[in-house]
């Protein structure tokens, strides 16, 4: 068995064996007074910003799958148009033809390419911009609860 550190009083402490489903905060907090401090606006505080934190996480989320689901689509639907012009290319009759469905295959590929990027980015810009809403709207809240909280003193 190893000695106790006297730098960390815990570090021995099996803190895995520590059931948290005994221990509540607002009981142990609500029975604190202290003069002029709202124990209870604390409290709510903070559970609207746990709220507003679990939102936001499942906005990013629910963005991330669509992003996801889409890029599986694009590769579908990419799958299925290499089959296609595969075909078409193989039926080319001279070289000089071949070249130009090479060409014209390799111009349509780069502009769906584009297009497919601009819109991920717009469905990742607008997830991003969802979660951040709900966060930006928590702030704001929370500072116009300090604000009156602060009035009320």
């Amino acid at each position: 068995m190893s000695t106790p550190s006297p730098f960390n009083p815990f570090a021995n402490v099996d803190f895995s064996k520590f059931d948290m489903s005994k221990f509540d905060v607002t009981k142990m907090l609500g029975d604190m007074k202290i003069p002029g401090f709202d124990m209870q606006a604390i409290m709510d505080a903070q559970r609207k910003n746990i709220e507003a934190l679990t939102a936001a996480n499942q906005a990013a989320v629910q963005g991330m799958q669509a992003v996801a689901q889409r890029q599986a689509e694009i590769l579908s639907q990419a799958m299925n148009e290499v089959s296609t012009i595969a075909q078409q290319l193989s039926s080319a009759g001279n070289p000089q033809e071949m070249s130009t469905k090479q060409a014209e295959v390799a111009r349509k590929a780069f502009e769906q390419a584009l297009a497919n990027m601009r819109e991920l980015a717009e469905m990742v810009n607008k997830s991003n911009t969802d979660a951040f809403a709900i966060i930006n709207k928590r702030v704001t809240e929370s500072l116009q609860e300090l604000k009156a909280l602060v009035a009320v003193k």
